[in-house]
């Protein structure tokens, strides 16, 4: 794997020879089907398509699931996050990063001469084989330039079942209990870019589709779910009147849009009482995603009696199959961080040792480039709707005080779910405690 190709060709460092052999990323259109014309914007593309490609390139390469570019005086730098952590991934002048950012608007169906106003579009791309979706979203900043964040999604990737995304059975079982009784909400909470999409869809694919009927009008692109049923909605039918005909077909649970604001919570809550209604939204964490539903809907009774499970996550980095070592831990240590006295070997990412004669590191590792890590792994929290959390939701209770009540009943924590990856070996010691510092 070859890291900082970008940069490379950007002109901050020396020339590498390998950089000539490097297959560039191929687009394929807009993700709007705006029309892309090359042709009558010709000294863009001369100038920003090729840079825009390698960045791109460099970006899908590296497995970075977000590229950020952004003016700092008169240079540009971009960062790529592989796994949630940023690395740098090269600078450009002034100049090349107009084009660039430009051309990436372009291609992804938005005005590239369009400033002072959020963009956002997405470009369908192929590298080495596999077809990527790549959003694009422009920010303008106060010094006029923008800020382009990519977001790239291999639609090849296995992510999208509980078992893929390394959920204990314990919670499927919990989430097909809960979302049989045709009532409630079911909400997958947690802040942004932390994979809360990604999780409601494998909640979607966690019930018993067989059993009960789900219905949706969420477009779902290529997270399409065997079993759910596309409602369509009528012209000139609101959200709340399509999802009463969807109770009327006798759907079991509904599948909404993301939660965002007053107008879907009022929406979910009008008829949760009748309905299992699932869906995301953006919070800190599931107490607060439950503070803040209760906020909009603006009853506090009501979000009580509508409670059936929140639940949040963290995405935490898993260890390389490929290079990670095992160790025997000391008792004292399995003590300090609370795992069983018997666990008998953990695992931490490879410490490489220099060779005796040469004093040279080895190779670094082909799968993860040396990282360690490997893709990432959600840790999940919830809690249920037991009528002491009612009550205090009732009441108008803080997120702590409805966090604090949970656990005392033994809710399910992000420590402890982190502590059973540890033990599994899909994750280390070190990557826990560095999620928790990290908030």
């Amino acid at each position: 794997m070859v890291f900082g190709m970008f940069g490379r060709k950007g002109g901050d460092s020396s020339d590498d020879e390998d950089d000539e052999d490097i297959e560039l990323v191929s687009f394929q259109g807009a993700l709007n089907g705006k029309d892309v014309d090359l042709a009558a914007n010709g000294r863009l593309a001369q100038a920003g398509l090729i840079p825009a490609k390698e960045l791109v390139t460099d970006a899908l390469q590296r497995r970075a699931e977000q590229a950020k570019v952004e003016l700092k005086g008169e240079r540009a730098q971009v960062t790529l996050y592989v796994d949630g952590i940023p690395y740098s991934g090269g600078k450009l002048a002034k100049p090349q990063f107009v084009a660039v950012t430009q051309m990436l608007k372009l291609l992804a169906g938005l005005d590239p001469k369009l400033k002072g106003q959020r963009q956002n579009g997405g470009i369908k791309a192929d590298y080495q084989g596999l077809p990527y979706e790549i959003t694009v979203d422009a920010t303008p900043q106060p010094d006029g330039a923008d800020r382009v964040v990519l977001r790239t999604r291999n639609l090849k990737a296995k992510m999208s079942t509980m078992e893929e995304l390394g959920f204990p059975a314990a919670l499927k079982a919990t989430l097909r209990e809960i979302s049989s009784r045709r009532h409630g909400l079911i909400i997958v909470a947690g802040p942004s870019g932390s994979g809360i999409t990604t999780t409601s869809f494998a909640f979607l694919k966690g019930l018993d589709l067989y059993m009960y009927s789900a219905f949706t009008i969420v477009e779902m692109g290529s997270r399409e779910v065997y079993n759910v049923q596309k409602f369509e909605r009528n012209e000139g039918d609101d959200y709340q009147f399509t999802m009463e005909r969807m109770i009327r077909s006798e759907a079991d649970v509904i599948f909404m849009h993301p939660i965002d604001g007053p107008e879907m919570a009022k929406n979910a809550a009008a008829v949760a009482d009748r309905i299992t209604i699932l869906s995301e939204m953006t919070a800190k964490d599931a107490a607060s995603g439950i503070v803040q539903f209760r906020e909009w809907i603006g009853d506090p009774a009501k979000m009580a009696e509508l409670l059936e499970g929140f639940f949040s996550q963290k995405l935490i980095r898993t260890l390389c199959v490929s290079c990670k070592e095992a160790f025997r831990p000391n008792p004292k240590l399995l003590a300090k961080v609370g795992l069983p006295p018997e666990t008998k070997v953990l695992y931490r990412k490879p410490e490489p040792e220099p060779d005796p004669k040469t004093g040279e590191l080895p190779d670094p590792c082909e799968k993860c480039g040396g990282l360690g890590y490997l893709g990432r792994i959600a840790m999940v929290e919830y809690i249920l709707a037991s009528e002491t959390v009612k009550k205090l939701i009732a009441e108008g209770a803080s997120a702590d005080q409805i966090k604090a009540q949970a656990r005392a009943e033994g809710m399910q924590t992000l420590h402890k779910d982190g502590l059973r990856l540890v033990a599994e070996g899909k994750t280390s010691l070190e990557e826990l405690q560095r999620i928790f510092k990290a908030g």
